[in-house]
């Protein structure tokens, strides 16, 4: 625990006014950390500056924990994996100009994933707002294209209605990042704080958010009819909370399921109905599948071109049923057939006592048949010719985690073959960067879930390449004493740019050879230990060295270098317009699976 949190618990009592229901007059800064304590707050991520000083020197008469990062990146990064892991708000805090700029990245991130967090920025003191001051940014005006809403407090009483509301709207309908900016002198002046009377006016849904009687009516009528119906299972399953809705919907019409990367781990993939992930570097039966549906059930997912492919080829016998929070997303990319705008939880519940049972075993029959005997992803030990593969790792890795680890992984190969080779049936155990795709992801991200989830197994699957654009936050890790395992996987490229320009650009590989240091050396740098891993062979007693460890573990793992993910469909082709692996490869796939 950090000296703040220790220092903030010695001092608070319960005769402390910041912690009674009973109005009182607090700084701008108490009123900041006792309106977070109001809303929940525990830990929060950061790092100080001039502008939001007064706050930090407020943070030790509260119960609130906060974690230091090396870069304002990492702290929305962090806030982000927290509430990924946990479903409640992220917490990052920033001071002015290149501090709040900072967190632009995390921010986005989070908007596109649409994961609520809130980011609280000190500004420069309102007297010299606009004049160029030391560190003075727009940071409210650089940041509108990519929050839900944000704020610029210079009121000390706006501080507390500010700072609840945002919390409002990060979780209300679909989630999102909000930021709050508080200039220096509204956080030194004092104001009446009474957290009760703060609290925003509760939350009314567009009165288009109702899936009315007439589109249930459609709906169940294109599903009592469909003879090869598929579920779209996306994110948006998980935020609200529609994991049994969505089971008792596959389940009781027989409905196979096609996850979309960041909806993986909204539906088992042990589950006899699970078809396994969807679109660029989805399972070919699963994309074939998509495109032979007479029906398809899209839950909590927004049709993103790496799922859909070609817009003009995308499923071209299928009516489309699309169940949505956000109208806006409705008919966006791909137009549906009946619209069922709602929480998808509260959807679910209004159309299944309408949907009688039913059996479709020859779609599923036909779609067993389409995968063949394409097991390589399911069998217990995959070839080994010596070479390390990346394969070889995920599966290992699954299986010496019996699948119960939380995975946070960054952006590339490694990313996709994550996806493929380790199997979730935990809701919440895969956290990525979907949207964005943002690199340097993972290992602040993973700090975050593991300070949501202190009892959960954590480990980073990164790339060489991303690791190093946030791997300062090992000292993060180091000073938290957290239990953390890190698994670089080492090719020595930027693997996926590598890959297109194999695959697209005539091998031209241009910039994508990456130097990268000793990384066992690094991490003893922080005082963390490691291992290199070179062979097959080495990869399940050093991933059971990093797990009996009591702290963190960080393993290098130098894989095949010019391995390359499989499927693809290439940007801009039709979903079944696969490039499949070389029958030449080592990691022989049939042509189905491939």
């Amino acid at each position: 625990m950090s000296n703040s949190a220790k220092n903030g618990s010695d001092n608070m009592n319960s005769s402390d006014p910041a912690m009674t229901s009973q109005p009182t007059r607090l700084t701008g800064a108490e009123t900041l950390w006792a309106t977070l304590v109001g809303e929940g707050v525990r830990d929060v991520f950061g790092y100080p500056g001039g502008a939001i000083l007064p706050a930090y020197d407020a943070l030790r008469k509260f119960p609130i924990r906060h974690i230091l990062v090396r870069h304002e990146q990492g702290a929305a990064h962090m806030a982000d994996g927290y509430a990924r892991a946990s479903g409640r708000v992220g917490v990052a805090i920033a001071t002015s100009g290149p501090g709040a700029t900072n967190l632009v990245t995390g921010i986005a991130n989070a908007m596109l994933d649409s994961i609520p967090i809130v980011c609280v920025t000190g500004q420069v003191s309102s007297k010299v707002l606009g004049t160029d001051a030391f560190q003075e940014v727009d940071i409210t005006g650089i940041t509108l294209p990519v929050t839900k809403h944000n704020y610029l407090v210079s009121r000390t009483e706006d501080i507390a209605p500010a700072l609840r509301e945002a919390f409002r709207v990060a979780q209300s309908g679909r989630p999102g990042p909000v930021l709050v900016d508080i200039t220096k002198d509204a956080q030194q002046n004092s104001a009446i704080f009474d957290f009760e009377a703060a609290a925003p006016a509760p939350y009314r849904p567009h009165p288009m958010l109702r899936a009315d009687s007439t589109s249930i009516r459609e709906a169940l009528e294109l599903l009592r009819a469909a003879k090869r119906p598929v579920i779209l299972a996306g994110h948006g399953i998980l935020h609200s909370r529609a994991l049994e809705q969505v089971r008792t919907l596959a389940e009781r019409a027989q409905i196979p399921v096609a996850c979309t990367l960041l909806g993986l781990t909204a539906f088992p993939a042990s589950h006899p109905l699970n078809l396994g992930m969807m679109g660029m570097h989805g399972e070919s039966w699963v994309n074939t599948a998509i495109q032979q549906a007479d029906v398809l059930i899209a839950c909590g997912m927004r049709f993103d071109d790496r799922v859909t492919g070609a817009l003009t080829t995308y499923a071209p016998n299928a009516k489309k049923i699309h169940i949505e929070i956000d109208p806006a997303e409705i008919n966006k990319n791909v137009r549906v057939d009946v619209a069922l705008i709602g929480d998808l939880k509260e959807v679910l519940e209004t159309l299944l006592p309408l949907l009688p049972e039913r059996n479709s075993s020859p779609w599923l029959n036909a779609i067993s048949a389409m995968k063949g005997d394409a097991s390589v992803r399911d069998i217990q030990h995959l070839p080994d010719n010596g070479h390390l593969y990346s394969a070889h790792v995920m599966h290992d890795l699954w299986r010496e985690t019996n699948g119960d680890a939380i995975v946070v992984t960054d952006v590339g190969q490694h990313q996709m073959w994550e996806a493929q080779y380790y199997k979730h049936d935990r809701p919440r155990s895969l956290i990525t960067s979907g949207g964005l795709g943002t690199m340097g992801f993972a290992l602040p991200a993973a700090i975050g879930a593991k300070v949501a989830c202190p009892d959960k197994e954590v480990w980073v699957v990164a790339g060489d390449g991303g690791f190093q654009m946030t791997s300062a936050e090992l000292s993060t890790i180091a000073q938290e004493n957290l239990n953390i395992n890190i698994a670089i996987i080492n090719n020595g490229y930027l693997g996926m740019v590598r890959q297109w320009q194999e695959f697209f650009y005539d091998k031209n590989y241009q910039s994508t050879p990456l130097l990268s240091p000793d990384f066992v050396k690094l991490a003893a740098a922080h005082g963390i230990r490691g291992a290199h891993v070179r062979k097959r062979g080495e990869v399940v007693s050093t991933v059971q060295e990093a797990r009996s460890h009591e702290g963190a573990f960080l393993i290098d793992f130098h894989v095949e270098q010019e391995d390359s993910v499989y499927p693809m469909i290439p940007s801009g082709a039709a979903l079944h317009e696969m490039i499949r692996r070389p029958s030449e490869n080592p990691l022989v796939e049939t042509a189905s699976e491939a």
